[in-house]
């Protein structure tokens, strides 16, 4: 119970009244007596409400104290004491205690810029704490190093994916009259597969990534660039997208590198991108996704350098019409729960008018046993000449139950030719067709998760607490991995125009340890056989390949 100050006042006068007529006691009258009993009655009953006041300010006199000195506290921060001096103990301008491990589940950073709406790249901010110097914001939202203004309407962050790879081949045949000796495969070598620094300029939600890569897939040493696009991400769950980018076709291609289970995607799907999309494509279009469904759709055109004899992707010199065409995604998630996740989609693409150049419209496809260290490509078609369009469609599948994710894709290449610019006569159309099953299992750390944003699943994750320490006992996170691919690029081989670029088969195998969310270690072994009609023995070889891994 609080007592006013009047009420205080009242209680003063009244004491002092009863006082008066206490004192003398021998003049009262009988009307005073019932007063004075009537008075005393009134004054116990306000001892009784004095006890309570006095309790109750008892209670409160430690919490006001505290109260008082904080605020103390905080304007000794602020400014000095009146002889402009600062009280003893007080320290200026230290920046509180920050920690700069995101918030999360610690699955690694993205290899390419990372996109987002001005109010997620907020949230994002606030689960990281910062440093704050003037008017600026430093910290690591998604792991990754970031300047951003106090409001975050502007931002910059710059990021790493570093892969470097080593290793070599064993036990590789010849094949017919090819000696062994004329084909690439080193018993032991190195390879910068990536070494992409991602920087990225925000204005609320228009975002631009510059991403150059110091390494070149297969060729150790090449310098080019990655992506430099332009983005708009104000729109519920969408990106919308211009310039040089990695437009998303097949679930392998959703995942960032930094996400794969292999070290290499499956012939299948690199060759598939390569019609009409991979790094650094000249892109417009956008990507929009929810719980349950992700599509995207792209416009596109040469990649970076396709008219640069010595380019970065390998480009023509003699280019005089480049590339245009597009492509299309589509994946549905009609099962999300915590133990199971099921993915169904479709991917297709198609270059409607392949460049011309050199060898006029022409096209090809390659591919390396699923391995990038410098080795020869035993599966190729050459120089496919006269060619109208080349497209490909095909399926997407995968599932998780609990610790293991199964998945796999199949796809069919076609090519459209015109008229042999020779005989007149038209060609005929050529088919091709390959597919993978891939399996993985977390053997500890946080299992593999969807990643509606890719509309994919990404890496195991390591939370803070179980980082690789051996004194307490946390060791990170493991996976294993296997894989079996095909492709068949052979085609009306028994015809003057087919093709016989020879079917490859792939059986790989892999470890991925990660100790932390930046760091990843991986092993892997494949055997691959490469079987041509125009050769009585098939080629045949194994490797083994190890590679290192930062992400920011």
């Amino acid at each position: 119970m609080t007592l006013s100050p009047r009420s205080v006042l009242l209680a003063l006068t009244m004491l002092s009244g009863a006082s008066a007529v206490m004192v003398h006691p021998a003049n009262a009258t009988t009307s005073d007596s019932a007063e004075v009993a009537a008075l005393r009655r009134e004054m116990a009953e306000m001892r009784r409400e004095m006890s309570v006041m006095r309790s109750e300010l008892r209670t409160q006199a430690p919490s006001a104290a505290k109260t008082a000195h904080g605020r103390h506290v905080a304007a000794s921060h602020t400014a000095p004491n009146y002889n402009g001096a600062p009280e003893p103990g007080i320290a200026f301008n230290q920046p509180a205690k920050v920690s700069y491990h995101a918030s999360g589940d610690g699955r690694p950073v993205s290899d390419r810029g990372i996109v987002s709406s001005w109010e997620d790249f907020k949230r994002a901010s606030a689960d990281t704490e910062v440093v704050q110097v003037g008017g600026m914001k430093i910290g690591f939202p998604g792991g990754r190093p970031t300047i951003q203004s106090e409001d975050g309407k502007y931002a910059f962050s710059i990021g790493l994916a570093f892969h470097e790879d080593f290793g070599g081949f064993m036990g590789v045949s010849g094949a017919g009259t090819q000696a062994k000796s004329s084909q690439k495969f080193n018993s032991f070598t190195s390879n910068a597969r990536r070494l992409r620094v991602p920087m990225t300029f925000r204005y609320k939600d228009w975002v631009a990534n510059v991403t150059p890569d110091f390494g070149a897939g297969n060729n150790d040493g090449t310098v080019g660039l990655y992506e430099g696009n332009l983005n708009y991400a104000g729109l519920r769950n969408t990106i919308l997208t211009v310039g040089y980018f990695q437009p998303r076709v097949t679930e392998e291609d959703a995942e960032s590198s930094n996400d794969f289970e292999m070290m290499e995607r499956p012939g299948i799907t690199d060759m598939v991108r390569s019609i009409a999309a991979g790094d650094a494509r000249f892109s417009i279009g956008g990507m929009h996704y929810e719980k349950r469904w992700w599509v995207g759709a792209y416009f596109t055109g040469q990649q970076f350098g396709g008219r640069n004899a010595s380019g970065y992707y390998g480009g023509d010199g003699n280019i005089n019409d480049s590339q245009t065409g597009g492509l299309v995604r589509a994946a549905g998630r009609p099962v999300a729960t915590k133990d199971w996740d099921v993915h169904l989609g479709i991917s297709a693409i198609s270059a409607f008018k392949p460049s011309n150049g050199t060898h006029g419209r022409s096209f090809s496809l390659s591919q390396r046993p699923e391995v990038n260290l410098g080795e020869s490509s035993l599966l190729s078609t050459g120089t496919i000449t006269n060619v109208a369009q080349v497209w490909a469609a095909g399926p997407e599948f995968a599932m998780r139950w609990k610790r293991f994710v199964l998945k796999g894709e199949y796809y069919h290449v076609g090519v459209t030719r015109g008229h042999d610019t020779l005989g007149g006569q038209a060609m005929h159309s050529l088919n091709f067709d390959g597919w993978y099953v891939a399996a993985n299992y977390t053997l500890f750390g946080k299992a593999r998760a969807y990643n509606i944003k890719e509309g994919a699943f990404a890496a195991p994750g390591v939370p803070e607490s179980q980082e690789f320490n051996p004194a307490h006992g946390t060791w990170g996170a493991l996976e294993i991995s296997g894989r079996y691919s095909e492709a068949d690029l052979n085609s009306r081989v028994n015809s003057a125009d087919g093709i016989r670029g020879g079917r490859q088969q792939v059986w790989s195998g892999g470890l991925n340890w990660y100790p932390n969310r930046h760091f990843r270690v991986m092993v892997d072994f494949n055997h691959f056989t490469d079987a041509h009609t125009s050769l009585t023995i098939a080629r045949h070889g194994n490797s083994l390949a190890a590679r290192v891994q930062a992400a920011f």
